[in-house]
């Protein structure tokens, strides 16, 4: 273990506050005192950057006491008093204030760290429409580069070319902008984030009227998701003038278009949103989007118009919790009305998809393996929403359930109650006799009577089903839907070639398992189909994940796939954050801690029963990683390298070849495992 498992710090993340403290109209020396009492907060909180309102060291709505010498001779006291108590904070401190130099007079923004000035950055553009008189006052910024000021006896940066950056936290790299600036349509963040910075800080005061908040939200969401940065936003709050304006002290951060935190509005005293900001995902989302690079480029490289204000932050490393909500099922939003948003957009995309294909290759029939498990029974009435969107009747789609050796009656029954609910024309094949007989042929000691259940043995059942669901195709005007799912192919838990991995076409390809037992309940629950349809859905959620290959033991306990693979529900988040972000395995596992140790924290999708809410321990979770990533780097990339064609449905969601995955078949997983057992602990 070389960096402590537990510190957000070894896991690339930045805990940032965006404030808005008291202030008093015309009064730096009040003002000062209420930013010290926060940044104080903020140090024992564990932050590393604090993000203060617009002016806010002499307020905002000051008018022409802006103008006065004796106020601005203050303001400059102040922030060199704050420049002393900073010495002993670990917080970076960016405050909002009037500076003069060289006869004119700047509305800046100053970053303040452990006794130093990093640099001052003026606004850029100045509101001068309705309520603004901003020009009356400041020059503005725009074009003001290259340039030191005095302040506080000492030369610093000075001009809108300046990115900080920490050189003992990676990825501690942030850019200031002012208030208008958010509202001009090019924004001198989006120049600053195309040079490196991945936290985007505006100082604000911005006045509130009605429908404003609204406004301020969608810029901050639109702005961090373009720049793919970081986005804290702290407007004016308590204490500023109201002769003709009125302020909600609003702050919120942002962070690739979600917001991770706010603030109350309208608040009676001091308060901050704070969060912590995954700036390691931010630059590795940037390293796989091309099109920022690109933009970039055809910006003519913002990097060397910009310079790099590097600092020392001594990032304190400690256990602070994490504060950002880490969802247990990353391809299942929590909150109910986008979980049904997003189901409802997934079985739709792959109702289009099967209905087109139906309609290029002008098949009469599609034919289908019925199971009673979960990924078939979605395949089902994937195809019966299709065949009812195409005006074709449903007895078109070939339903064929094939019991094996440790095929179960429950799951059997399932799938003739759904087959006859759906109204499907549906047959059965017993594979018994000829898997007796090839494993026979093959000289296997089962055939013989001896309980050797192998691979052999399983795969012979499986491929049998595959073999007479392509011949049933070709016999009878169709074409195979392929059934197996997202998680099955990561993990490579499905048979090459004649076997589950193959079909005509895929409906569930780019589907998590977690995701497909939420879609059969919200195709239960909002009535897609009949009471007899909905009530068998509902049963097939409460059987037992199982391939139904080798028959029960001695004890009576069936073969588990979950047992041998591990739990979907940790595989699935292992999946999603190593494939869609290219994380560490450690990481990977710090966020599924968070995620997964406690059932009573954070929030569960839906209608998810109280029964199955689990807990993971480090230990296990841990375990579990190694088996994913060994399967997943390791053994099974060929069978993802000749994946059938299959609809996109989730971000982040697609192994094929053709989509957000390429690999080579013969990789090996040593380095990702070498990483875990590096920077992981052992103990629970």
């Amino acid at each position: 273990m070389t960096k402590p498992f537990q510190a957000i710090h070894s896991h690339g993340f930045v805990r940032v506050a965006a404030c808005t403290p008291r202030v008093s109209p015309g009064d730096p020396g009040f003002n000062a005192e209420e930013t010290l009492k926060l940044a104080r907060e903020g140090h024992e909180r564990g932050c590393d950057l604090m993000l203060f309102p617009e002016l806010g060291i002499s307020a905002y709505a000051i008018d022409d006491l802006l103008l006065q010498d004796a106020l601005l001779s203050r303001v400059e006291a102040e922030i060199a008093g704050l420049v002393r108590a900073s010495a002993k904070l670990d917080p970076v401190l960016i405050v909002g204030a009037p500076l003069a130099h060289n006869g004119r007079l700047y509305n800046c923004g100053v970053a303040i760290s452990r006794g130093r000035v990093l640099g001052v950055v003026p606004k850029s553009f100045l509101p001068n429409y309705r309520e603004y008189y901003e020009k009356r006052w400041f020059a503005p910024g725009h074009g003001v580069t290259g340039l030191e000021m005095r302040l506080g006896g000492e030369a610093v940066p000075f001009g809108t070319d300046l990115i900080f950056q920490a050189d003992d936290l990676a990825d501690f790299i942030f850019a200031l902008e002012i208030c208008e600036d958010f509202w001009a349509p090019a924004p001198p963040s989006t120049q600053a984030a195309m040079a490196g910075a991945l936290i985007l800080c505006n100082l604000s005061a911005s006045n509130i009227v009605v429908g404003k908040a609204d406004e301020r939200e969608l810029l901050c969401a639109s702005q961090s998701s373009r720049c793919q940065a970081a986005y804290l936003y702290s407007a004016a709050g308590p204490g500023e003038s109201t002769t003709d304006l009125a302020w909600d002290g609003q702050a919120s951060i942002h962070e690739l278009g979600k917001r991770m935190a706010q603030t109350e509005r309208f608040p009676a005293q001091a308060q901050m949103a704070v969060a912590d900001i995954d700036v390691e995902r931010l630059k590795l989302e940037r390293m796989r989007s091309p099109t920022f690079n690109d933009a970039a480029v055809a910006a003519g490289h913002p990097e060397k118009a910009f310079r790099r204000i590097r600092f020392t932050h001594k990032p304190h490393g400690k256990d602070v919790g994490l504060l950002r909500a880490v969802d247990r099922f990353p391809f299942v939003p929590d909150d109910p009305a986008r979980l049904d948003k997003d189901c409802y957009e997934a079985f739709n995309i792959q109702v289009q998809g099967l209905a087109k294909r139906i309609e290029a290759t002008k098949s009469k029939h599609v034919v289908i393996g019925i199971s009673g498990g979960l990924d078939s029974t979605h395949a089902l009435i994937v195809a019966a929403k299709a065949f009812d969107a195409l005006g074709k009747p449903r007895s078109d789609i070939l339903g064929f359930t094939m019991p094996g050796f440790a095929t179960s009656e429950g799951t059997k029954s399932n799938a003739w109650r759904l087959m006859r609910a759906l109204g499907i024309t549906a047959e059965e094949i017993d594979i018994k006799p000829a898997a007796i007989q090839l494993l026979k042929d093959m000289g296997h000691p089962f055939a013989e009577g001896q309980p050797v259940y192998d691979v052999t043995f399983e795969n012979v059942q499986a491929g049998l089903r595959t073999d007479y669901l392509f011949r049933l195709a070709n016999q009878r005007q169709g074409f195979v839907v392929g059934t197996g799912d997202l998680s099955e192919l990561a993990l490579g838990w499905c048979t090459y070639g004649v076997g589950d991995q193959m079909s005509h076409y895929n409906v569930n390809g780019s589907v998590a398992k977690t995701l497909i037992q939420h879609l059969i309940r919200w195709v239960a629950k909002t009535g897609q189909f009949d009471q007899a349809a909905s009530e068998t859905l509902l049963s097939v959620l409460n059987t037992e994940i199982s391939p139904e290959l080798v028959p029960p033991d001695e004890k009576g306990q069936i073969q588990s796939t979950q047992a041998k693979i591990g739990p979907y529900e940790l595989q699935d988040f292992n999946l999603y954050y190593i494939t869609r972000y290219g994380l560490r395995p450690s990481k990977v596992a710090f966020l599924a801690w968070h995620a997964w140790h406690d059932v009573e924290k954070g929030d569960w999708p839906a209608h998810f029963p109280d029964e199955t809410r689990n807990a993971y321990a480090l230990a296990d979770i841990k375990k579990w990683l190694k088996v994913f990533l060994f399967r997943f780097f390791e053994i099974s990339q060929f069978k993802r390298s000749a994946m059938p064609n299959g609809p996109k449905v989730i971000s982040g969601g697609n192994l094929s070849p053709r989509g957000d995955w390429r690999a080579p078949s013969d990789g090996t997983a040593r380095v990702w495992l070498e990483e875990l057992d590096a920077n992981v602990p052992d103990g629970a």
